[in-house]
């Protein structure tokens, strides 16, 4: 009972102690975009349906912000889910170790393996971690108990609430649970492994037969989009371009993907197809010498405990094939993901730690356990610990940097707002990365903007979401992007605060989607900046204010700035 407490309360405190002493920071702009989303600051309505992940979360999420605000529903959400992932992978690390080597022993084995192998997971937050280590945890949890029905359930329902979350993550992290699964149990684990894998294959169906025509676009172009800016799976195109179709490429490698007349399943297969040859002989390369460098530079002492555990499986003799099989899929699937799509901390270190707990799960089951196995693996942990911890600390601080400038911005872009209800934009978003994630939520402070102020993004991912029609409608009366910012430029409470960059696509966007008989209309630098906030010097971290000059062709009429 008394072990029972402490692998409660330890994860507990040690998250505690982490967010105390390093603060706690968003990896990617990701979380809070879809907080803005749940909330209704960026959508016509709270959004109930994120289509691609958060099955059932969205709609509970966006109820709790309507009812009350000021709670940071997401961050508790995922952060208590978080620590029942902790508390579930303790338990399992637990029962390894503490039997052979006692009390003492297991408890230094769990920090060291917390200082370098998990402490990131809770100071440099991504949502994506969640699903991984929950369902790699429950798998192994139950695994561990087999044959006991208690621990099943756990096990199951740990892997359908990371399922509903992400079910690709979900589905990565039972698998590179299963070999650390398989030599706790062997076929014990089957029942677990089995409705694990029941739950992702009815859930994708339920999912595919009641997902809207919308919905299905929305995954089709967010598959495409990803692989031409996250995957880079594309190749440049070999013959020149029509301009409608330069104009898509280059709004989709800029993230303006809002406009579905110019950005489309059939522009993107045009402008941005896959050529193994090209991919092969540049891509893959580029991408494989960039993991080189990047793993063992951030993921050095997991790296040093797998080299440690795979030397004392040397040790112990012959006769560990499937040991070393394992270390080869293990290192195939990171070369895979990192050279075929891509490898970030959210994945790269989930990956590490089961690898690594797959890795001590086979070496404590030695019959008898090399000599000196204990010393040998926390000799190798504390020589990691302290460049580690020095390394650790050194990101913190600039993750704090990077937070006050980005909430700075923020509050800045706010104030330009001042006397708008409308904000088109494609800057707030970027100033996402690296918040809190608790006290940034609180309040709508995420969203950068009073009550009632509706911010129109034109960047980022969120923008092929189908809330962003419905949005654009709502505003304006029409879903067409570029017809719904010609009606919003003769608003006088609408400001536009853009990226030179941003302004420049936008301009060749309502020029191409010009009828011949509609005025022109075109983005210009706002010069009387005091009537959008008093003190503003016109150029904010990139962005500036502009106006909309509507010019009427073949008129005597003067043109109208709006």
């Amino acid at each position: 009972m008394r072990h029972r407490v402490l692998l409660l309360l330890l994860p507990f405190l040690l998250l505690l102690a982490t967010g105390a002493l390093l603060g706690g920071y968003f990896e990617t702009n990701d979380d809070l975009t879809i907080v803005a989303l749940l909330r209704g600051t960026t959508a016509a309505d709270p959004v109930t349906n994120l289509h691609l992940y958060f099955h059932g979360y969205a709609a509970l999420w966006s109820r709790l912000y309507a009812a009350a605000p000021r709670g940071s529903w997401y961050g508790l959400t995922l952060y208590g889910l978080l620590y029942a992932a902790t508390v579930l992978a303790a338990a399992v690390l637990w029962r390894v170790v503490r039997p052979r080597a006692g009390t003492g022993a297991a408890l230094a084995l769990l920090g060291l393996f917390w200082l370098v192998g998990w402490l990131e997971h809770g100071f440099w937050f991504n949502y994506v971690r969640v699903p991984l280590l929950l369902a790699g945890a429950g798998v192994l949890f139950a695994a561990q108990r087999a044959p006991a029905r208690w621990a099943l359930a756990v096990g199951l329902l740990a892997f359908g609430l990371s399922w509903l979350i992400r079910p690709s993550a979900a589905v990565l992290g039972a698998a590179v649970a299963l070999p650390g699964a398989w030599w706790l149990a062997g076929r014990r684990a089957g029942p677990v492994v089995a409705g694990a894998a029941a739950w992702a294959v009815l859930g994708a169906l339920g999912l595919q037969l009641t997902r809207s025509p919308a919905a299905a676009s929305f995954r089709r172009l967010d598959v495409l989009k990803s692989n031409l800016n996250d995957f880079r799976l594309a190749a440049p195109p070999t013959t020149p371009l029509r301009p409608a179709d330069s104009l898509a490429l280059a709004a989709a490698q800029a993230w303006q993907l809002a406009d579905s007349a110019l950005v489309n399943e059939a522009a993107l297969a045009r402008v941005a197809p896959f050529r193994p040859g090209y991919f092969l002989g540049h891509t893959a390369p580029a991408k494989l010498g960039a993991l080189a460098r990047q793993l063992p530079r951030d993921y050095f002492p997991l790296l040093l405990l797998l080299a440690a555990t795979g030397a004392l499986v040397l040790r112990a003799g012959r006769g560990h094939r499937v040991f070393w099989l394992v270390q080869a899929a293990y290192a195939g699937l990171g070369l895979g993901l990192g050279v075929l799509l891509k490898l970030p901390p959210r994945l790269a270190l989930p990956l590490f730690d089961f690898w690594a707990f797959s890795n001590l799960v086979y070496l404590w089951q030695l019959r008898p356990l090399p000599r000196h196995s204990l010393a040998v693996l926390l000799l190798a942990l504390l020589a990691a610990a302290g460049p580690y911890a020095y390394k650790t600390r050194h990101r913190s601080q600039l993750l704090a940097r990077e937070q006050a400038r980005n909430r700075q911005q923020r509050r800045q872009l706010s104030r330009l707002a001042s006397g708008a209800r409308v904000v088109v934009s494609d800057a707030l978003e970027e100033t996402y990365k690296s918040a809190a994630p608790f006290s940034e939520g609180a309040g709508g402070a995420a969203c950068a903007g009073r009550p009632g102020l509706v911010w129109l993004s034109v960047r980022g991912w969120q923008t092929l979401h189908p809330s962003q029609a419905v949005l654009r409608q709502r505003l304006t009366g029409t879903r067409d992007f570029t017809a719904a910012l010609r009606r919003l430029g003769q608003r006088p409470d609408v400001a536009w605060l853009l990226t030179p960059e941003g302004a420049v696509l936008l301009n060749r966007q309502l020029a191409l989607g010009r009828l011949p008989d509609e005025p022109m209309a075109r983005l210009e630098h706002l010069n009387r900046p005091k009537q959008l906030a008093p003190g503003f010097d016109g150029v904010l971290k990139g962005v500036q204010a502009y106006q909309m000059r509507i010019k009427f062709p073949q008129s005597t009429e003067k043109d109208k700035i709006m």
